[in-house]
């Protein structure tokens, strides 16, 4: 016989009052365990956040920290600058020697000029010219002449400075990227570079061998070769020190903007080359037209060089000639 239903219903009927029994008994447990996971959850979200709000403040004060460092770093070397610009601007005579690459010392350079001036006023006498302006032909040798020279040499040197201090750093870059420390570099420069860049790192070389921290041996070389240029290098190499960072990145920034401001001014050069041939042309055209005319008419042109009125009006035409160079100068030689 099969299992009467009525037994079957007793059974299920047990089954669900103990069922609902347990169910009655867990539910306050389970409801409890539910709350205090969403706590936990919430909990650890909220030091989570904490945590990322705190690491995210901890990285702005770092950054206000730099850039206040930066600029208060910049702010003394504006200051330091304003210094030095007052003794390089104006340099004096023992200066401007050592800046041109000149080895010599103030009594050689005087003697040399007062025997330039002397060889140039036997000239004046030995060409028939009068005694009269055989002192300023004496004072024009003299003075005039060799710091002209010291000039020429001067601008010449700063100018293969500038060819060649691009590509001074760019091997600096390289050398800090392989791992080697900035003095390193800076060593292998001094030895391996063209003139006159291995002479200027060869004097930080000698500064930082004394005790000079680099920075400081870095802004010294503006003082050898005053060109804005030696001031940014120094610049960066004090920021770096100062406020930390990527030095490698700086100075290739650096070169970046060096090798731009080379071709700004070679373009501002071809521009101004036209300019610059008007100038040659007006202002050899007096030479060449007395040349022309003592070709053709020699007893005509003699008598400026033969006669006091002559010379008088040679030499005031000499000076408004000289007057009239430089004021073309100045209106075609652009600065970048």
């Amino acid at each position: 016989m099969g299992i009467p239903v009525i037994v079957i219903a007793i059974f299920a009927l047990a089954a669900l009052g103990v069922g609902g029994v347990l169910y009655a008994l867990l539910y306050n447990r389970v409801q409890i365990e539910e709350k205090s996971g969403k706590r936990l959850a919430a909990i650890s979200s909220r030091s989570s956040d904490t945590k990322v709000r705190k690491a995210a403040v901890e990285r702005l004060n770092e950054g206000q920290k730099r850039r206040k460092q930066v600029s208060e770093s910049l702010d003394d070397l504006e200051k330091r600058n304003k210094d030095r610009e007052k003794h390089i601007t104006k340099p004096s005579l023992k200066m401007q020697i050592k800046q041109a690459g000149l080895n010599i010392e103030m009594r050689t350079f005087y003697l040399m000029s007062a025997g330039l001036g002397g060889a140039l006023a036997v000239m004046a006498l030995v060409a028939g010219l009068g005694l009269i302006y055989v002192p300023a032909v004496f004072f024009a040798g003299a003075f005039g002449v060799p710091r002209w020279i010291v000039a020429f040499l001067r601008k010449r040197r700063m100018k293969q400075f500038l060819d060649e201090f691009p590509n001074a750093i760019d091997v600096i870059v390289r050398a800090i990227k392989s791992g080697l420390p900035l003095n390193d570099g800076i060593r292998l420069i001094a030895g391996e570079a063209k003139e006159p860049v291995r002479t200027e790192f060869g004097r930080i070389v000698e500064a930082q061998q004394l005790g000079v921290p680099t920075p400081e041996a870095c802004m010294r070389m503006y003082n050898h070769m005053p060109v804005p240029e030696a001031s940014f290098f120094a610049i960066v190499i004090q920021i770096q020190q100062q406020a930390g960072g990527n030095l490698s990145e700086a100075l290739g920034n650096l070169s970046k903007v060096l090798r731009a401001r080379k071709q700004m001014k070679n373009k501002v050069a071809a521009m101004s080359m036209e300019a610059k041939a008007s100038a040659v042309i007006i202002g050899a055209l007096p030479p060449v037209v007395m040349f022309l005319v003592y070709l053709t008419s020699p007893e005509y042109i003699m008598l400026l060089f033969t006669t006091d009125t002559g010379l008088f009006i040679l030499g005031v035409s000499l000076v408004w000639m000289s007057i009239g160079i430089f004021v073309m100068r100045q209106m075609i030689n652009f600065e970048v």
